[in-house]
């Protein structure tokens, strides 16, 4: 991915809230789960890492990321914002991109 592409996407997470969260039992099985069930149906997705989790926030993301083979957009904080293209999302011109529905 290019840094002007990942650039649009930053600034289209920016008003997105977190949809998945990663609490005191920290990467499991179910939340790769319920993240890749949002990357299918989002495609850009925020992820909030709780700060009992003891792994920094960029292992995280980047674990989350191989788990789903999506793409880390940025880490700020405890928040991490992933991108996966599904191409089965009927994407017309003129229509809302698929995270802002």
């Amino acid at each position: 991915m290019k840094g002007s592409d990942r650039a649009v996407f930053r600034a289209e997470a920016h008003h997105l809230s977190p949809a998945v969260h990663v609490g005191q039992h920290g990467i499991s099985p179910s939340l790769i789960a319920s993240l890749d069930d949002a990357l299918r149906t989002h495609e850009l997705v925020k992820v909030k890492l709780g700060k009992g989790a003891d792994l920094k926030a960029k292992d995280a993301a980047g674990q989350l990321a191989a788990a789903t083979t999506s793409e880390v957009i940025q880490v700020i904080g405890h928040t991490a914002t992933f991108y996966r293209e599904n191409p089965d999302l009927r994407k017309t011109k003129g229509d809302l991109p698929p995270w802002r529905r």
